[in-house]
């Protein structure tokens, strides 16, 4: 299985989208409003569930269609596992979302600076995986993965990536951190989604069976994201509709690009 330019360009798309977004704090003056955070991440969160729905679980669950009634359970395994390894790495690692004056996992050290791009890239792990695993497919030869779908799910996820480029970066500037060095820590964020991406390939390259089993995993790590810290930050503060809003405005647009493209 080896990598052409297609696949590089699809793998490298959702980085890209972070590091336009966060590019914005050369440009932008203030810090984003809490509406419009909120906003953003709802919109953020609506992608990934559409993509962990169509793009990831129904298609794993589709290639395991020879397993006849046990045909859920790659699907199923996997969503698990992806669930436990983003839990595991929540308890690990120390980090602290944007918003946030309390910091999760192991008491550390570690500035807050740190702590805040730590938590942005434990969130980008599993959507480079579910970029890897797709791509995987594509290069492997299955008939059920095309380039276009491949391509819309590393469009969908760059576009929920710039803004979140922007949470990232855009804060970093309000808590004194420098232009440059904002944008520097924002690039940084993203640049696990191409790394576990092109791990997840070669994983796939070795082990082709396991396919449905990393696309479903994909999509239990990146529900644990929405869950654990997307819904929460989208519903912080007043109460307000506009998070759920955006959930369903992201969900339709990655449903629509997933569907009509793919």
């Amino acid at each position: 299985m080896s990598l052409d330019l297609h696949s590089l360009a699809g793998v490298l798309i959702p980085f890209a989208g972070t590091s336009l977004g966060a590019a914005g704090v050369l440009f932008l003056k203030r810090d984003l409003t809490l509406g419009l955070r909120r906003g953003l991440t709802g919109f953020a969160a609506g992608v990934m569930v559409a993509a962990s729905i169509w793009s990831l679980l129904i298609p794993a669950i589709d290639r395991s269609a020879s397993l006849g009634t046990w045909a859920f359970f790659p699907a199923a395994a996997g969503f698990w596992c992806g669930i436990l390894f983003l839990l595991a790495l929540d308890r690990l690692i120390p980090h602290l979302h944007v918003g946030s004056e309390e910091a999760e996992g192991p008491r550390s050290t570690l500035s807050k600076t740190t702590m805040l791009v730590l938590a942005v890239t434990i969130h980008n792990i599993p959507e480079g995986m579910a970029v890897g695993a797709v791509f995987a497919g594509y290069l492997s030869g299955d008939s059920m993965v095309t380039l276009g779908g491949a391509l819309v799910l590393s469009l969908g996820i760059a576009i929920q990536n710039f803004p979140e480029g922007a949470i990232i970066s855009l804060p970093l500037r309000a808590e004194g951190v420098s232009r440059r060095r904002a944008l520097w820590y924002g690039v940084l964020s993203g640049i696990v989604e191409p790394a576990a991406a092109l791990i997840t390939i070669l994983g796939a390259a070795v082990l082709v069976p396991s396919l449905p089993y990393l696309l479903s995993f994909a999509a239990g790590a990146m529900l644990y994201v929405v869950v654990e810290e997307l819904i929460p930050e989208m519903s912080e503060g007043p109460h307000s509709n506009i998070g759920t809003l955006t959930f369903a405005l992201g969900f339709t647009v990655m449903m629509i690009l997933d569907v009509a493209l793919g």
